[in-house]
């Protein structure tokens, strides 16, 4: 097991990768804790959760509204749960959002701590603090950032998942190479089967080099104002293809990489050589689609982006692997180039 720690003002994280799930009930306190998870988390695992109160909801991004938050916040009220409360996550990263976002704000705060299931969630999405629940057809426009106690990435959890929600997690583990990690993208290009067939030991190290890169961005800063905003590579254009088309974060995401390599490479960030290797990547894992929305549909939901100030939009480019820019960019010049680009296809 490797212990990771986020460290941000006046908190600590501690990420446990490799650590048993079942194991959690050293880590919790002795009363006044309440489980959420998801029915297909809580039908593989709920025979061996804790013995407290839990809370299933409907899995997927249906469920990452305010009406499910005030539902909840309604359940612990009658649990009795106050301010000395604890909630646990059990589940990918819908559940934890949702339960990060209800601790943050049930009686303006409690503890709280998760049990990664996903491989998503365990390379990207419990890690951090952030939480949000999508409004509308915006993704994540409402949200808070609180960090949890601990985070547990069992990789044992993996071996379970379906295939389309395993390569949706390789997605964002991608989107740490590229941005961060030449040895991680390199170590990913030559471990395919292994992958594939979702070996633990290295399903270990992967986990552990991803959490390494995003604590330490993390620990810079936490309210995204600087470097923290690396991580959204891809996501400007990937959260708009996830909304629209209703397809898994992983997968939009990886759109939405290919996009942001693309205008990287016209605006002569990255070589020719370089973007096709992260292509290449995506492609052999089957995550690139033809997941193209129309020009109207793109601008609409760009517009509407949390990362845009004014008439601008924070975009991330990759420099080449293992290197990224934030680039404040106009708005129109980013769907200009989504236009060209859908044109020459």
């Amino acid at each position: 097991m490797e212990k990771i720690t986020i460290n941000t003002p006046g908190f600590r994280s501690d990420i446990l990768v490799g650590k048993r799930w079942d194991s959690v009930a050293g880590l919790l306190p002795e009363e006044g804790i309440i489980i959420i998870t998801d029915d297909n988390v809580n039908r593989l695992y709920g025979d061996r959760f804790p013995k407290i109160p839990v809370f299933s909801l409907l899995p997927g991004e249906e469920s990452k509204k305010l009406e499910v938050i005030e539902h909840l916040a309604e359940q612990l009220i009658q649990a009795g749960i106050d301010r000395s409360g604890f909630v646990l996550a059990v589940g990918g990263g819908v559940v934890c959002d949702i339960a990060g976002f209800l601790a943050s704000v049930y009686m303006r705060g409690i503890r709280c701590g998760y049990i990664s299931s996903t491989l998503l969630s365990q390379v990207d999405a419990s890690t951090g603090g952030k939480n949000g629940v999508n409004l509308g057809g915006t993704k994540n426009m409402l949200g808070t950032i609180r960090q949890p106690e601990f985070v547990i990435c069992d990789p044992e959890m993996l071996q379970t998942l379906p295939e389309h929600e395993y390569l949706s997690g390789l997605a964002e583990l991608i989107k740490t190479a590229v941005i961060g990690d030449k040895e991680l993208f390199e170590l990913i290009e030559k471990s395919f089967d292994k992958i594939m067939l979702k070996d633990t030991d290295l399903l270990t190290i992967l986990v552990a080099k991803s959490v390494r890169f995003k604590g330490l961005v993390v620990s810079d800063d936490e309210k995204e104002t600087g470097l923290r905003r690396i991580l959204n590579f891809g996501h400007t254009f990937g959260h708009a293809i996830e909304m629209q088309k209703g397809v898994t974060h992983g997968f939009a995401v990886a759109s939405g990489i290919v996009l942001a390599t693309e205008f990287s490479f016209k605006r002569g960030y990255i070589n020719l050589d370089d973007k096709e290797r992260i292509i290449r990547l995506l492609e052999r894992f089957n995550l690139v689609d033809n997941l193209d929305l129309t020009d109207n549909q793109m601008e609409k939901l760009v517009r509407n982006d949390k990362k845009k100030t004014g008439t601008d939009i924070h975009f991330v480019f990759t420099q080449g692997i293992g290197k990224a820019i934030v680039e404040k960019v106009p708005v129109d010049d980013v769907l200009g180039f989504y236009k060209k680009f859908r044109d020459k296809k």
